[in-house]
């Protein structure tokens, strides 16, 4: 079962509506494993926040990842480890949730991380010049109009071999992990946004065996541009 999303951003935007501002900017980034997402953000996020200086503006931008688990964890009253568990894609058993219910009382359902995982980005994209590296982000802000969505995605054998350098294990091991994880993300995302939907789209999709991390800033950065968002 995913978030009713259609009435989640029919409130926020009520919500929202009567802070008097329009939301945003926010871009997003979503990746297959083994893409290097963060340091595009990283690189972009300087690149956007030049672009701002150089028009006068001193307003910053930055890229969140972890942040996310550090302040859902915070909005929840619980320490972060007690939802790492979501963030690596994980569910916990019909069991486990059944014993934590009855004999935990800081007990925090699946659905209720979940959503306030929601909560906090759609909160970080109102507040804007942010970008939001994967946790469903394309889907919980993709009505926002100041918002741009990027999917990085390579060929698997490509991935396999950044994969196994940077963790230092065998081809076989990375390409099981690259299988899983896609999966994994895939269904974390579609939590948030349903199978087969308009929230299922990206505005621009890159291909990072065959552009370099500066073509993709570059092509972002132009793009942004165009979407007004700097």
């Amino acid at each position: 079962m995913h978030i009713d999303l259609m009435k989640y951003m029919s409130d926020r935007i009520h919500e929202e509506g009567g802070r008097g501002r329009e939301p945003g900017p926010v871009i997003t980034i979503s990746r297959e494993y083994g893409c290097p997402s963060k340091i595009i953000a990283g690189r972009l996020s300087e690149e956007l926040s030049r672009k701002m200086y150089v028009k006068g503006k001193e307003t910053r931008w930055k890229y969140v990842t972890k942040e996310i688990m550090a302040e859902s964890a915070r909005a929840l009253e619980v320490e972060p480890e007690k939802i790492k568990y979501i963030f690596e894609y994980e569910q916990k058993s019909l069991m486990d949730n059944i014993v934590s219910a009855q004999f935990n009382k800081y007990y925090k359902s699946d659905k209720m991380i979940r959503n306030t995982v929601a909560k906090v980005i759609r909160n970080m994209a109102y507040e804007g010049h942010v970008i939001i590296v994967g946790r469903g982000g394309v889907a919980i802000t993709h009505d926002i109009p100041l918002s741009l969505h990027i999917m990085l995605e390579a060929p698997i054998e490509w991935r396999i071999l950044r994969i196994a350098e940077n963790n230092k294990i065998s081809p076989e091991e990375a390409k099981k992990a690259a299988i899983e994880i896609d999966k994994k993300r895939k269904e974390f995302r579609e939590y948030f946004q349903g199978k087969e939907t308009d929230y299922t789209w990206f505005d621009l999709t890159f291909n990072c065996m065959t552009f370099s991390i500066e073509e993709i800033v570059h092509i972002i950065l132009k793009a942004a541009e165009i979407r007004k968002l700097v």
